[in-house]
């Protein structure tokens, strides 16, 4: 495996296991903005399998990362959901003016579905390199 897709898998699952943290620890908002994180270096390291030493895109938006990938034709209709659905965490987490509002929103319950199903997506992106 290229250096740089161990790069971005290694930080992908480094992420997740912040995001394990930050539930253990009551921090909610930055559950989701772990998995968001996890996510994104994922489908980056998809990416950079299909590149010569370059970076990948310096963007955050899930969804334009997983058609750079050449992935997001290949999820089925709950992983491009979940994608949907994650992609605002990492805004949400980062101004105050969002994050006031979410984090109400957000519970144990929740938080761990959130992590649950970054898992099965993460395992997912790597079976596509």
């Amino acid at each position: 495996m290229k250096d740089s897709i161990r790069y971005w898998l290694d930080l992908a699952d480094y992420d997740l296991e912040s995001a394990i943290v930050m539930l253990n620890g009551g921090r909610y908002l930055y559950v989701g903005f772990m998995c968001h994180q996890t996510v994104e270096k994922a489908l980056k390291a998809v990416i950079s399998s299909d590149l010569d030493g370059e970076l990948p895109p310096k963007i955050h938006h899930l969804l334009k990362l997983a058609d750079c990938a050449g992935i997001y034709n290949k999820m089925n209709e709950e992983q491009q959901t979940f994608i949907k659905n994650l992609n605002p965490l990492n805004v949400e987490a980062r101004y105050p003016a969002h994050s006031n509002n979410f984090i109400e929103g957000l519970s144990i319950d929740i938080c761990n579905e959130l992590i649950q199903e970054t898992e099965k997506m993460l395992c997912w992106i790597k079976q596509q390199l």
